[in-house]
């Protein structure tokens, strides 16, 4: 039986539109097997993982686990983890890390602020402070979830990882299992989907000169599915791959129709017409499937730019 990435694959199911939604990224090395849901089944105290789970609910932030690439036999809990903190809305992206021994830390962050993009919570609690080095891919890799994230996320991950690609973790969970190998990067935020090697190194490459790589790329994270649509039709409109040029600022109507309006920096708008419909024929969403489905695709009908006074 085909795997659903190949089903997918086959059927040329779009990318755009797909990225998994999170203003504020939380995330938490833990090393060791995962289950289907990491944060209550892995090495990390389930009481701690519940707990996260409810801290971070409606806050905007999305709390995942993260290891090295490479094996991951059970050697103990570490005595000192790895915690970054990454908020995606353009004009106030950043990217922190701390190191901490205790995960309960964890409880004492002002979910609701890192929602919003305040990091001195982050820093207060934890010794945060911003990361320098190279920003972060974060491959998909829990064949626990789905096994298309196994078989093709973890040998992209540690490929990378032993051609000395820096910045390079195994992550939980992205969602949409069958565009695996599927790949975040931070701290803009843009995922992407079928991923390459030679992918992740461009859009890392690209984050550093303050870039967007578009191939391949299935959105950012800080809007929800409309407006990544929106704002990536703009993007192949305009040429514009600078990273923080471009945001969603307003989302009109309800599905399976929206009216989104992108804006640029410069002060140029653009009414983005988006339209939902169910994919055909149906196909397996995950290997783990019992039924086929019909997942929402989002289709962009028009792109216009905006005078000043529709602008406004």
């Amino acid at each position: 039986m085909s795997t659903c990435t190949a089903v997918s694959r086959d059927l040329d199911e779009p990318l755009s539109g797909t990225a998994p939604t999170a203003r504020t990224w939380l995330l938490l090395e833990q090393p060791g097997p995962w289950g289907a849901k990491a944060l209550v089944s892995s090495h990390l105290d389930p009481a701690i993982g519940r707990a996260l789970e409810a801290a971070a609910r409606n806050t905007g932030v999305r709390v995942v686990l993260i290891r090295r690439p490479g094996r991951h036999a059970d050697l103990g809990s570490p005595t000192v983890r790895r915690v970054y903190a990454a908020h995606t809305v353009p004009g106030r992206v950043w990217l922190r890390s701390a190191t901490i021994s205790d995960p309960a830390r964890l409880l004492d962050l002002d979910f609701a602020a890192l929602g919003r993009g305040d990091h001195r919570g982050f820093d207060t609690a934890l010794q945060g402070r911003p990361h320098h080095g190279a920003p972060l891919a974060l491959v998909c890799t829990n064949g626990k979830r789905d096994r298309c994230c196994a078989l093709l996320g973890r040998p992209l991950a540690a490929g990378l990882a032993t051609s000395g690609v820096d910045g390079v973790w195994e992550v939980t969970h992205l969602g949409g299992h069958r565009f695996s190998p599927t790949v975040l990067v931070l701290p803009h935020g843009y995922a992407y989907g079928r991923a390459e090697a030679h992918t992740v190194e461009q859009a890392l490459h690209g984050v550093r000169e303050g870039r967007i790589v578009l191939e391949g790329c299935r959105g950012s994270s800080a809007w929800e599915r409309p407006g990544q649509a929106a704002e990536l039709a703009v993007r192949a409109a305009t040429g514009e791959d600078a990273a923080e040029a471009l945001g969603v600022v307003r989302t009109e109507g309800r599905a399976p129709r929206w009216e989104v309006t992108v804006a640029h920096a410069d002060g140029r708008h653009w009414r983005v017409v988006v339209a939902q419909s169910a994919s055909a024929p149906p196909r397996p969403e995950s290997c783990g499937a019992s039924v086929l489905g019909a997942p929402g695709r989002m289709d962009v009908v028009a792109v216009r730019e905006l005078t000043a006074a529709l602008a406004g």
